[in-house]
Formats: C-alpha cells, sequence, structure tokens
C-alpha cells in the first residue's frame, strides 16, 4: 500500500521574529483508521524523588500528580542509560548501546550521530501513515544525515544537543556558572572547564538555524506553542500522529527568569521544576482538548540527577547509593546506581489506562518503542533484535511482571562506556564494576571490579547500602542466574546485526548560523 506523502511547506508566517515552516497535514485517497497518537514526554536530568507522585518532599510538579492520578505510575522504571545520546538512542531503537552503535555523548563537532542503519521509532511511525514530529533536545547528530529531518521526524524544533553546550546571551543557573557569549570579536572571561565559546547554542527549525544564540529565558514557551501548535494541526487533519518532546528540563543551566516569577523567591531548582510542569501540563490540556481518546501520553526521564551541580540538581529519593557514597562520588547520572538510571515514569490514557495505578512491574525506557510500535499496527525493523519489551499487558491487563532481567550499561563513571557489568535479575541487583561519578564536593569514586560481583537485594535495600555476603545462602543461589543472564545477553548481541556510531569529530561541521560573526551569531551583536 501506498502511504500517503507527506509535504514540509515553507510559509512566511512571523512566529516570534522567525520563518515558521508550517507542516502540510493533508493526504489523499485514504481515511484513518484510528490508529492511537503517540506523545513521548522525556526529561532530563530529572530525579525519580523530584516527582511529587513519588512522595517528593516538595510538591513542584501539580500537572504531572495529576496524571499520575488519572493515569499509571511506575515505581521500578529505568533509563536505558545513566546519560544523555546512550538513552535516547536507546529509546528510539528499543535496542542498547552494544547494539545500537551508541555507548558515549555525541559533541557539538561530532561528524555522525545514531548510525543510518538503525531504524528509529519515528521511522517506523512515518512508514505506517504517521506524521511526526519532534519538540526540544535531540543529541543523536546534527550533521549531514543525522540530522532529525532524515530520521523520520517531519518537523523539527529545538536544540541539537544539549543546552550547556554552547553559549548564550543569558546564561541561566549553572554550577560553576558559565559567562555570556562573546560580543564584537572579545574573548569570554574566565572560561570554566565545560564552558563554550567558541560556538553559541543554535535553535533548529526542521534543516534552518532559526536563532543563534537561543534565548533561554523564552524557550520553555516556544517549546509549548510548537508541540500545542503541532497536536492541533495534527488532529484537525486526521491523520495518526507521534510527538517526541525531548525537555530541555532539568538539565542546566536552569533559566534565571523563573525566580522573578515565583511568589516566595523558590530556589531555581524548585522554579524550574515547576516550570517544567507547566510545559508538559500546556501539551496534555491540548491532548485532552484535541484527542483525548485516542492519544497515549508517556512521561519518563532519560537519566538521574546530575549530582555535580549540587544545589541545582535534582532528587534521588531513597535511591541514595549508599555503598558508593562510602567510597566517594556521586551515585546519579552517569552511574550504574539506582540513583543513575531509575526514573520517573507516567502513562496516560483515558478510557485504556486504568485510573490512579501504582505498577511495580519492572520495565524500561527501552519498552517504549516495542509497546508503541504493537499498539500501532506496525512491524519491528527485521534483520535485529530488540532489548525492550511490549508492555500493553502491564499497562491495559493488569499485569505486574514487565522484565525478569534488565542491564545497565556503563555510562560514564567506571568502566568501558556501554559496557554490562551491572545485571538486574528480579529484586537482585549485581555489580562487576563500580565507580562515583563526581559529587557536588568534586570528589569521584575509585573504579573497582569485582569478582565475584557485589549483590544487592533492592526488596529490603533500595539504598544499596548492604551487599549480601558472598557466603550466605541467598548469594550462592542468585549468582549462577546472574551469571547466566549476562552471558546470555552477550552471546545474544555477538550473534546480533549491531551498528557501530562514527565519533569522529571535525569543527567544520559545528552548527553555525554565520562564520563571518563572533560566537557563529545569526546577528551582528
Amino acid at each position: 500500500m501506498a502511504w500517503p506523502f507527506l509535504k514540509v511547506l515553507l510559509v512566511g508566517v512571523s512566529f516570534l521574529g522567525c520563518l515558521y515552516p508550517l507542516v502540510d497535514f493533508s493526504f489523499s485517497g485514504e481515511t484513518r483508521d484510528q490508529k492511537p497518537n503517540f506523545v513521548i514526554i522525556l526529561a532530563d536530568d530529572m530525579g525519580w524523588g523530584d516527582l511529587g507522585a513519588n512522595w517528593a518532599e516538595t510538591k513542584d510538579t501539580a500537572n504531572l500528580d495529576k496524571m499520575a492520578a488519572e493515569g499509571m505510575r511506575f515505581v521500578d522504571f529505568h533509563a536505558a542509560a545513566s546519560t544523555c545520546s546512550p538513552s535516547r538512542a536507546a529509546l528510539l531503537t528499543g535496542r542498547l548501546g552494544l547494539r545500537n552503535g551508541v555507548p558515549r555523548n555525541f559533541a557539538v563537532t561530532s561528524v555522525g550521530g545514531l548510525p543510518l542503519n538503525e531504524t528509529t521509532l519515528a521511522e517506523v511511525l512515518q512508514r505506517a501513515g504517521y506524521v511526526t514530529g519532534l519538540i526540544g533536545k535531540w543529541h543523536l547528530g546534527h550533521h549531514g544525515s543525522y540530522h532529525p529531518n532524515f530520521r523520520g521526524f517531519d518537523y523539527y524544533f529545538g536544540i541539537p544537543y544539549s543546552h550547556d553546550m554552547g553559549c548564550t546571551d543569558t546564561p541561566g543557573y549553572n554550577h560553576p556558572p558559565c559567562p555570556a557569549c562573546p560580543r564584537g570579536g572579545r574573548p569570554s572571561r574566565n572560561l570554566e572547564k565545560g564552558c563554550y565559546s567558541d560556538v553559541a547554542l543554535p535553535l533548529y527549525e526542521n534543516l534552518n538555524i532559526v536563532e543563534q544564540p537561543v534565548n533561554l529565558s523564552g524557550l520553555t514557551q516556544k517549546y509549548a506553542e510548537k508541540a500545542t501548535q503541532f497536536i492541533q494541526r495534527a488532529s484537525a487533519s486526521g491523520r495518526p500522529f507521534l510527538l517526541y518532546v525531548g525537555l530541555a528540563h532539568m538539565h542546566v543551566p536552569l533559566s534565571r527568569n523563573l525566580l522573578s516569577a515565583e511568589a516566595g523567591g523558590r530556589r531555581p531548582y524548585s522554579a524550574a521544576l515547576r516550570e517544567m510542569d507547566s510545559l508538559v501540563g500546556q501539551i496534555k490540556d491540548k491532548v485532552d482538548l484535541t484527542a483525548k481518546n485516542n492519544t497515549f501520553l508517556w512521561f519518563t526521564g532519560d537519566n538521574g540527577p546530575w549530582a555535580q551541580k549540587c544545589e541545582l540538581a535534582g532528587s534521588m529519593g531513597p535511591f541514595t547509593g549508599s555503598w558508593q557514597t562510602r567510597q566517594g562520588g556521586s551515585p546519579a547520572k552517569q552511574t550504574t546506581w539506582e540513583g543513575g538510571h531509575r526514573v520517573p515514569a507516567l502513562a496516560y490514557w483515558p478510557g485504556r489506562v486504568p485510573v490512579n495505578v501504582t505498577s511495580t512491574a519492572l520495565l524500561s525506557v527501552l519498552d517504549i518503542f516495542p509497546t508503541v510500535v504493537a499498539l500501532a499496527g506496525a512491524s519491528l525493523p527485521r534483520g535485529r533484535r530488540f532489548d525492550g519489551l511490549d508492555a500493553s499487558e502491564v499497562l491495559f491487563g493488569g499485569a505486574q511482571a514487565g522484565h525478569r532481567v534488565l542491564f545497565h550499561p556503563n555510562s560514564g563513571a567506571a568502566g568501558e562506556d556501554g559496557a554490562l557489568q551491572t545485571v538486574r535479575l528480579e529484586q537482585y541487583k549485581a555489580f562487576f564494576v563500580t565507580g562515583g561519578a563526581r559529587a557536588c564536593d568534586g570528589s569521584v569514586g575509585p573504579e573497582w571490579h569485582h569478582e565475584p560481583p557485589l549483590i544487592f537485594n533492592l526488596d529490603g535495600d533500595v539504598a544499596e547500602a548492604v551487599p549480601l555476603e558472598r557466603g550466605s545462602a541467598e548469594y550462592q543461589r542468585v549468582l549462577p542466574e546472574v551469571r547466566a543472564a549476562l552471558s546470555g545477553v552477550l552471546e545474544d548481541i555477538a550473534g546480533d546485526n549491531i551498528s557501530r556510531a562514527d565519533y569522529s569529530q571535525d569543527p567544520s561541521v559545528a552548527p553555525c548560523c554565520n562564520p563571518h560573526q563572533t560566537a557563529c551569531r545569526c546577528q551582528a551583536a
């Protein structure tokens, strides 16, 4: 069957000073068969304990809490990696980094991205007749064919990587703080490690840079307007749609315009959390208004909080990685401790997902791909294996059984990036390598290899404080199952069709609106 042809038209509609390309959702010769719509919202660096519905100490997520009350909340849900690019690659492919070829982050000057022989969720749904949009962070390659418009997204509006990977004229809260972009050829002063000055942060609309540097103070509202416009037009067209929203929140820098709008002067993180919650609320309200009964909304996070940002980082909740904190360093983002990969997760679909249900099923960001593909009536790409499962029985059938085994890839704190040296087996968790990421005090935990592994029973020790005694009957019973699970997945990967990303770098591929202006500014300043 020939799927409807989607056209992208560039029309001169003014939107915040930019030329706004509108997607033509029209199609010919077919009528919609009531395939469901999908909205996937991915928070950045949000802690499990930031969600009010997860018994957070502060209540800054009223809209998300309402979504939890009207849908399903997952308390044992995990990112597929503990850092940006690998987590996003896994979401869009349903495959771990050892399969999809993305074990670490891409840079501003990266030549490559998510390997082109990997099939994204957007590509699968596009072929099934969906119109597809991406608002926000991409971080899977921006040069040439790695750009979102060539990876299955009909429409793209956002920043191609993390919003701390470029200077701005309105630098937000960061730790340590970064200076504003240089002006008139003057170099930036006192540039801290991790700060950027050569290239200002770009904002794309489809293939065009429409703002460089980005005004971070207005970014949230732009994302809200673009997301709601996409939902409105797609709903009116009769086409099923996929909208993937990669939030800038709660990654630093946090916007400096927040406190003035917050009664009582809340701390920057709390204010930013409320701003993010408001953005999610606007998207949900638009769904409820236009396509409530036929839209599945999934909210989750890419990894745990970035502890080295101190008061600008979120809460891990009870998942404090106590064993690691005693050795030094952080057990949050970039680690395989629970605080690094256990993330908030909500599912909302009126009439389909039951109301006010808490699920204890062991699930992962990896499951989004096969679940959405199944619900869309599409087929998984052939010639490759997947690490996620179709979670429909958990979502709609009341099942509490998800994965029996999950694997948490190394994500920067210890071991080789992407390697599988941490195994979750039912309520048990085994570490063959441990290490702490940089903490607020600047300490980094040592990398230690464990043979035999450390094994924790999370049922009674969510803080991962005291490993099982190696001589205990419980440890001796679990250890062979852990080894069998790990050897099984490694054998499966060895026989799979795997990819390898190009991580080479070239300064000439950095996004640049005007190479004749300082920091690639679109206009002189």
